[in-house]
């Protein structure tokens, strides 16, 4: 039962989230102007998830018990490996405002996860619709380039192609999280998945041979730090917070809120485009997923507490 002073603290957690996640997508393209995708988030999700261990261990939590490794393991791999490395790998390729609108379409996965599953909620007709409306502001970002080719045009493709897989990663762990982690510590699982997140990125950096790319810039460097910080310790913790103490609608919302916030930073910063063509795609996108969500709230008008606890909506970044 959540107390008034916890339900206080998980609004403020979540404008938090609303905040620092919508301008890591700007953070994240500054970061990979200089330092490789894999290497970036490995050693960014590593640092955090050992100031955050440290923490916990100092208070007598049980990071590293070995009944949390399974879990920890599963949802490192799905939401931190796939679910934000493929965001990271993207924007090397994809603007960070658009790479924001891509990645609200997670609910889309979400939904078609939950489908698969036996006790999962079934696709109606109306899901099916805004499931259409959404890929097809999709389609209308990338059908440029892929008509027109070139290598700069498959590029761009292979990123929105990367940004569909994080998706896919998250709506998968999400699903994990939704119905097994609920009696862990909200901050030693997290601690716990960010570093095996993090080992992991790191192992494909060095497969990769990316230390040989690396160049720091001091704007890089400063991103990197800002995305540790804040992306990481901030955001993460605070996404996880407020999933264990307001309902999922709820905090789902924040999903509209950063592509807002990404696309504003990416055109005033970096000079990104932002054109009409763009812009009604973003429209069908987050058009798309109100239909969605709007189904799935229609369904589920008495889901529990317990159940929603730890289930996420949209990549992390």
């Amino acid at each position: 039962m959540t107390t008034p002073a916890e339900r206080k603290l998980a609004l403020l957690a979540w404008l938090a989230v609303c905040v620092i996640w919508g301008t890591t997508y700007l953070a994240i393209r500054v970061s990979v102007e200089t330092i490789p995708p894999w290497l970036m988030s490995g050693v960014r999700w590593i640092s955090a998830g050992s100031v955050l261990a440290i923490f916990m261990t100092a208070r007598g939590e049980r990071v590293f018990a070995a009944e949390h490794w399974r879990g920890a393991t599963f949802l490192g791999l799905f939401l931190l490996v796939l679910g934000n490395g493929c965001v990271v790998l993207a924007e090397v390729f994809v603007p960070s405002g658009l790479a924001a609108v891509i990645v609200a379409s997670a609910p889309f996965w979400m939904s078609g996860i939950e489908a698969l599953r036996r006790d999962g909620e079934r696709i109606t007709w109306t899901t099916a619709a805004g499931f259409a409306v959404g890929f097809s502001g999709i389609m209308l970002l990338i059908w440029p380039d892929l008509s027109h080719g070139g290598a700069s045009g498959r590029a761009f493709v292979l990123g929105v192609i990367a940004l569909q897989v994080a998706c896919l990663g998250w709506a998968i762990g999400s699903t994990y999280s939704k119905r097994h982690a609920r009696s862990t510590n909200v901050f030693s699982a997290a601690a716990l998945q960010m570093l095996i997140g993090g080992v992991m990125m790191l192992a494909i950096s060095i497969a990769l041979g990316e230390w040989h790319a690396l160049h720091i810039s001091t704007r890089s460097a400063i991103a990197f730090m800002y995305l540790a910080a804040a992306g990481s310790l901030g955001g993460f913790v605070a996404y996880t917070y407020a999933l264990r103490h307001l309902p999922v609608s709820l905090v789902s919302l924040y999903a509209y809120v950063n592509p807002i916030i990404a696309v504003a930073l990416g055109v005033a910063v970096l000079g990104e485009p932002f054109t009409m063509r763009m812009a009604v795609a973003a429209v069908l996108v987050f058009g798309g997923v109100a239909i969605v969500r709007s189904q799935g709230q229609t369904r589920r008008p008495l889901m529990s507490r317990t159940r929603k606890s730890t289930m996420a909506i949209t990549s992390s970044t």
